[in-house]
């Protein structure tokens, strides 16, 4: 999609090259993606279960050819059930469903990350509970994944409040400046545990509200987090758009 007018024509640039740089930076291709998308909530964490899923354009007000797009990668039932498996063995409750498409929070990425749509993509919702120590949980159910080549990913964005976006209004720069810090702050911190603790309770943090005045794209980095064992997170993204910075992590 075009730039919009008025707005500084390289927005998206920096973040375009990332997405498309990370299929190098991975060394090896994983044999299916788990993508944890901040735009799906269920009272369960639920898994798309569906072959060959359909896309799902779950955005409004937006030029007719972004309805487009295609991304025809398949699916994994057999990853699917793996999924569900690894969540029961935590004692997680889960369902399962066959015919939801992959939303934005997948396809758009992953058009740029891998696309020619060659690698299965698994999506699995987030729990409408909107709980930091949940989220956590359920990455930690998820390890175990990783070392069967399936590539967790949160999709979300470190800073979502679409009211202030397109504000300069300073109060705004600096909330999403001191939150900024502070994320990169806990998670990166060296010691799990401590991580964890933070991003429980990331709430307190400064600017977190003004940031996040819901949570449902700050959760999907939780899920990762959890997922990622005693590996120490590192900063792999980092820019600003329109004043705001916002951030992506890598763990392993």
């Amino acid at each position: 999609m075009e730039v919009s007018p008025g707005l500084p024509p390289d927005l998206w640039d920096r973040m375009a090259a990332y997405l498309r740089g990370l299929d190098r930076s991975l060394g090896a291709r994983p044999r299916a993606v788990l993508v944890i998308s901040g735009h799906w909530e269920m009272e369960h964490p639920t898994v798309n279960t569906g072959a060959q899923p359909p896309l799902l354009f779950d955005y409004y007000g937006f030029p007719a050819h972004t309805y487009q797009l295609t991304y025809p990668a398949h699916g994994s039932p057999a990853v699917a059930a793996r999924v569900r498996a690894v969540l029961a063995a935590a004692g997680i409750d889960s369902q399962e469903e066959g015919n939801r498409g992959l939303d934005h929070g997948v396809f758009v990425p992953f058009k740029l990350i891998y696309p020619d749509a060659d690698v299965p993509m698994v999506q699995l919702s987030l729990n409408r509970n909107l709980d930091a120590a949940t989220h956590l949980e359920i990455g930690r159910a998820l390890s175990p994944l990783r070392e069967e080549g399936v590539l967790i990913v949160g999709s979300g964005m470190s800073y979502h409040n679409l009211r202030d976006f397109y504000s300069a209004d300073p109060r705004a720069v600096s909330a999403a400046e001191q939150f900024d810090l502070w994320l990169n702050a806990a998670a990166t911190h060296p010691d799990t545990a401590e991580r964890d603790s933070r991003l429980r309770g990331w709430m307190s943090a400064a600017g977190a509200r003004s940031c996040h005045p819901r949570p449902e794209h700050l959760l999907p980095l939780m899920v990762a987090a959890g997922a990622a064992g005693s590996d120490i997170g590192k900063r792999a993204f980092h820019d600003r758009l329109l004043g705001k910075p916002v951030a992506g992590f890598r763990f392993g």
